[in-house]
């Protein structure tokens, strides 16, 4: 098997199992994707022409996907194909962003134990690598489509509130037109401090409005909800001064990859709402938990909490029980409609100890 590089690439097959090359190597080379076999120790044994394409193979399964992949991101390949192998569970792994001379691709890769027919022991393991690049900017499209979707649906609310600041600072241009050619030099500075008002309050909207119409994570298309959780806090740390966030993982396995970017924004905006409720010190407590059927992610704040009446309003667009200035109210109507995207809720509640309780339930199924 020739290497895309024009080096040759030979394998050691004499202590596999002939379970691999039960598969015509004819048939491993028409598949559409990369294909490799590699044995208990990670020695890669087969390869089809794609993989060798795709990876910069070398003598080892976990060091040839380290040498062009982030470990910051990935963490240690080695750990995670022996986990395959000793347990005996399939792992895939979403968004690869892989680096090679000549390129970078995003990579979904695959790898799953391989058993033999005769003892049903496993003899190694199989890697599918696919190439998403382009499928992956099919993946932006939507989220992008879907997020723009959220805010439209608050569009005419938006329309309405923008119109409002707009109206005022039209009379009190005319105003302070009229009292100029009167010469009544004193009446426009008020005029103008009224308008400078109204336009800030545009400002404000159309900013929380940008801030949620464009990607912000793009390498989190498909990921865990703790991964896209763990994105968030890490993100908004520096928004959060004084802020003690502890992450709390009580979630069993649930082997279910979401579209992360779309949450990682709604996440990042109730750790956002969380700080700026508590003010200065305090601490959240972000909970992952569920069950087969659900996952839910908790968010409870040390802050004032909120009056319990307005427990379904806060979800409205511009409801705010945030100070004049600090918040136009449209953020978590966007994340409520987000979060419908993906068949979900959010609910708010006071904590009886003080502080509020948001809460994102997302269906696993």
């Amino acid at each position: 098997m020739s290497r895309s590089n024009g080096k040759q690439f030979n394998p050691d097959m004499s202590d596999f199992s002939g379970d691999v090359m039960e598969i015509s190597p004819s048939v491993l080379a028409s598949l559409p994707m990369g294909v490799v076999a590699f044995a208990p120790d990670l020695r890669v044994i087969h390869a089809n022409d794609i993989a060798a394409e795709l990876l910069d193979l070398g003598e080892s399964l976990d060091r040839s996907l380290a040498v062009g992949g982030d470990q910051k991101v990935w963490g240690d390949w080695k750990s995670s194909l022996d986990e395959v192998v000793e347990t005996g569970q399939t792992a895939t792994f979403d968004s690869v962003e892989y680096s090679r001379p000549d390129s970078v691709r995003l990579l979904r890769i695959i790898i799953t134990p391989l058993k033999s027919h005769s003892t049903n022991q496993i003899t190694g393991g199989i890697a599918v690598i696919e190439d998403i690049t382009g499928k992956d900017n099919i993946a932006n499209e939507l989220s992008q489509a879907e997020r723009l979707a959220a805010i439209g649906k608050v569009a005419g609310k938006v329309a309405h509130e923008l119109n409002n600041p707009m109206d005022g600072i039209l009379r009190y241009i005319n105003l302070s037109i009229r009292a100029i050619e009167n010469k009544q030099f004193e009446k426009p500075v008020g005029y103008l401090s009224q308008c400078r008002s109204g336009l800030m309050r545009m400002v404000r909207i159309i900013g929380e409005l940008l801030e949620f119409s464009r990607g912000m994570c793009p390498t989190l298309q498909f990921a865990p909800i703790e991964k896209i959780v763990t994105e968030a806090v890490k993100a908004m740390e520096p928004k959060c001064s004084g802020v003690d966030i502890a992450v709390i993982d009580d979630l069993k396995i649930i082997d279910k990859k979401f579209r992360g970017d779309n949450l990682f924004q709604v996440f990042c905006n109730l750790i956002k709402n969380a700080a700026d409720a508590i003010q200065g010190d305090g601490s959240l407590d972000i909970t992952i938990s569920g069950t087969a059927d659900e996952i839910a992610v908790e968010f409870k704040d040390t802050g004032p909490g909120f009056l319990p009446e307005h427990a379904e309003s806060i979800f409205e667009p511009f409801f705010t029980t945030k100070a004049e200035g600090a918040g136009t109210g449209l953020g978590l109507a966007i994340c409520k409609d987000i979060i419908e995207k993906y068949k979900g809720r959010i609910e708010a509640i006071n904590n009886a100890q003080g502080g509020s309780i948001f809460t994102v339930y997302l269906p696993t199924k």
